[in-house]
């Protein structure tokens, strides 16, 4: 059980920069003012399923994507290191912000016409929460983790949805207690937070490139 507590706190310490649940509640209080209780209840809650379910797809979708498009592990790396370092320096130099993103424009423009439209999948779940660089760090992860840790087979069984369940609750939690999270943290707050999950992220795009790299070259040491 031990094994299984440090696989889901080593996820989440890797994933939650990445999804980032305090810019998704600013973006939610952006696009539901006009929402009553209950279905802003609904939509965080549906949210926070989707969020899990493109977590698992693309967790166990990943490596048959790989293999169809011949994607190799260090190609992978390199690439997924590219997106992760790309959003952490949105993150830490941002032109705009989270409600002025083109998803959440159109969706803007979506509930002025309809108060009844669903935000839960664009922009909350999609990109905001579960984007091109968590997909990104989910597949390079799910392609290495068997020859890359030590954990038991069945920590690396049942430790990916325990994590990305995790992940759901967190953002549902905020979601659902957003106004309080807003008033404890303050908009000064959450881009600061922003800011140095920004900095974490380049961070670790840049190391993703360093292990792509170094890949290459002890595969391929008379092409280096």
């Amino acid at each position: 059980m031990l094994e299984l507590v440090k696989a889901v706190s080593l996820g989440l310490v890797v994933l939650l920069p990445l999804a980032n649940p305090l810019t998704t509640v600013a973006l939610f209080l952006g696009l539901s003012g006009n929402m009553n209780t209950q279905e802003r209840h609904r939509q965080s809650r549906q949210a926070s399923i989707n969020v899990f379910i493109i977590m698992m797809v693309a967790w166990y979708a990943g490596q048959v994507v790989m293999n169809t498009f011949g994607i190799s592990i260090p190609g992978l790396r390199i690439a997924g290191g590219l997106i992760v370092a790309f959003i952490g320096f949105r993150m830490l130099f941002p032109k705009e912000k989270p409600h002025e993103i083109p998803e959440a424009k159109s969706k803007s423009e979506e509930l002025a016409r309809d108060s009844g439209a669903n935000i839960a999948f664009v922009p909350l779940a999609m990109p905001s929460t579960a984007g091109p660089g968590t997909i990104a760090m989910i597949i390079s992860t799910a392609s290495t983790v068997h020859h890359t840790t030590e954990f038991p087979h069945w920590v690396l069984v049942v430790g990916p949805p325990a994590t990305f369940l995790c992940v759901s609750l967190i953002l549902w939690g905020c979601l659902r207690g957003s106004g309080a999270v807003m008033r404890i943290v303050g908009k000064g707050g959450i881009d600061a937070i922003s800011r140095v999950m920004g900095f974490l992220l380049v961070c670790m795009g840049v190391q993703f490139v360093i292990n792509g790299v170094l890949d290459i070259i002890q595969h391929y040491p008379g092409h280096a």
